[in-house]
């Protein structure tokens, strides 16, 4: 095999454009393990795993993009190299503004100046860099929606705190979702016109495929959405103080076009938590705090719950979130060898991971997980035991694109829970909308057919997502029922069908939540 390590100086892309040169070099003949990726301790850890020569990445720091290839030849190599960096560059510099007929813009001041009536900047630079291009956009009266990680948590409050006073929103560190005015960003699903529904919600959360999966459940309940506010993942934490919080809800429950507010979170601090609640001044709040232990008034405990009791505060009907779904647990039960007793998770998206682990726990006791909800169920798990992985924790995607993008790393894991002959059920999620793979079911749904033949485990499936998404929620959803999947309607209940099929309880499958 021929390597070849090329760095590019001081140039940052996103995790999108990397994963487009990764893939466009993974797709040329002969190319054995290619990556596109910025030069991070972690990832450079990876290539030095992968067989690189660390020497050659001595100089290359988390600012720098590094393009690494193995590949059968000299000329493979070559072609590699060519076809990522057309996939990454070629298409931007040659890209030309619509409005404006103009390339991309490279600084603040000069996207601004172009279109001088933009309200919200969406920033993703490195960590260290995310300070300073938030305060340049909250000194230019825009919101922000901070897509950054590794900010300090000081540096967080510092930015939220000016924010308060500027009247402006900072959206994260490490907030990938939103839409705010019918404008997606960042990954985000496609809701219909407010006009088309009945009621109209507005989302705030500090979980983003916690935010997915609560507008996308309200679109198929027939509700309206307003806005989704992402708040990054720490805001209603203690070192915090759910400062953003506070502005989002005190803003939409000052909005005449929010009818409810539906609150998103992990278990925050509950202090946090109420003075959060509290600005929603009259305007009907429910809180979804996924595994709070001791939830008060208008607090349930999964995004399906809180999307239900939303329901019960407008008025609106319930949607059937079981329907069909027994007579599938049956049959996956009746297709089951007896040995098989144990409940696997395969999670592209953390707060799924976590409620999962939350509502299995309950049914079926001691869950281990890369991201539990109690430290002692951690990693390693012992043997013959239930466990549920977050493939999007930073463990698994280090040198390799996020699950959410990119289904390959699922794959490598669902072929190897099919191969254990304990296992009874695995779970997936599966997300749509802007930012996620063009057609998952394409890659996954051969696979769990695959797996489930001859008596293997059963798959249970939850696709996140909605009808306006580009990958089209019943195409999908009609693969995976193809390959022979279970498929539920919400996120929850794909963990209580699993726990139904490993306990042969089809009743558990319907339980309320």
């Amino acid at each position: 095999m021929t390597t070849r390590v090329r760095i590019v100086k001081d140039t940052y892309l996103d995790s999108v454009v990397q994963l487009s040169g990764t893939r466009a070099m993974r797709a040329v003949e002969g190319v054995d393990w290619a990556t596109a990726a910025m030069a991070t301790p972690a990832n450079v850890e990876t290539l030095a795993e992968e067989g690189f020569d660390r020497a050659e990445l001595a100089d290359a720091g988390p600012g720098d993009l590094v393009l690494a290839v193995r590949a059968a030849s000299e000329g493979a190599v070559d072609a590699a190299e060519e076809a990522g960096r057309e996939a990454m560059f070629a298409s931007r510099s040659a890209e030309a503004e619509p409005d404006t007929g103009q390339g991309p813009a490279r600084t603040q001041e000069e996207a601004l100046a172009r279109h001088p009536g933009t309200n919200v900047a969406v920033i993703s630079v490195p960590g260290e860099h995310a300070a300073l291009e938030t305060h340049k956009a909250l000194s230019a009266g825009l919101h922000v929606l901070l897509f950054s990680d590794n900010v300090p948590v000081a540096t967080e409050v510092e930015l939220k705190t000016r924010a308060e006073a500027l009247g402006l929103l900072v959206m994260g560190p490490g907030a990938g979702t939103a839409m705010l005015g019918r404008t997606c960003l960042g990954f985000a699903n496609v809701v219909a016109p407010l006009q088309e529904r009945r009621g109209a919600v507005a989302v705030v959360a500090a979980a983003g495929t916690g935010a997915q999966e609560a507008a996308a459940l309200l679109d198929r309940a027939g509700v309206g959405v307003t806005h989704v506010v992402g708040l990054g993942g720490r805001d209603l934490g203690a070192d915090v103080g759910g400062t953003m919080g506070r502005a989002a809800v005190r803003a939409l429950a000052a909005d005449p076009a929010t009818e409810a507010i539906l609150l998103v979170s992990k278990p925050p601090d509950p202090r946090v938590a109420a003075t959060v609640t509290a600005e929603a001044d009259g305007t009907p709040l429910v809180a979804a705090l996924v595994g709070l232990e001791e939830p008060g008034p208008d607090t349930v405990t999964t995004l399906e719950a809180g999307v239900l009791a939303t329901l019960d505060r407008l008025g609106l009907p319930r949607p059937d979130v079981t329907g069909g779904l027994r007579p599938q647990v049956e049959d996956a039960i009746g297709r089951l060898d007896a040995e098989r007793t144990l409940v696997r998770g395969l999670f592209s998206g953390g707060t799924l991971c976590y409620e999962s682990l939350v509502v299995l726990g309950r049914v079926l006791g001691a869950v281990y997980s890369n991201t539990p909800v109690d430290k002692e169920l951690g990693l390693p798990a012992p043997a013959s035991a239930h466990l549920c992985l977050d493939l999007g924790e930073e463990e698994y995607t280090r040198g390799r694109p996020h699950p959410m993008i990119d289904p390959e790393a699922r794959l490598e894991h669902l072929r190897e829970q099919g191969r254990d002959p304990e296992v009874a059920a695995i779970v997936l999620d599966v997300v749509l909308g802007f930012g996620s793979h063009p057609d998952p079911a394409s890659e996954l749904a051969p696979v769990c057919a695959e797996i489930t033949a001859d008596g293997g485990p059963r798959v249970v499936v939850y696709v996140l997502g909605t009808e306006q998404d580009p990958q089209g929620l019943e195409r999908q959803r009609r693969a995976f029922r193809d390959a022979g999947c279970v498929v539920t309607e919400t996120a929850a209940r794909a963990s209580l069908a699993a726990a139904a099929i490993a306990r042969r309880e089809p009743a558990l499958a319907e339980v309320a939540l």
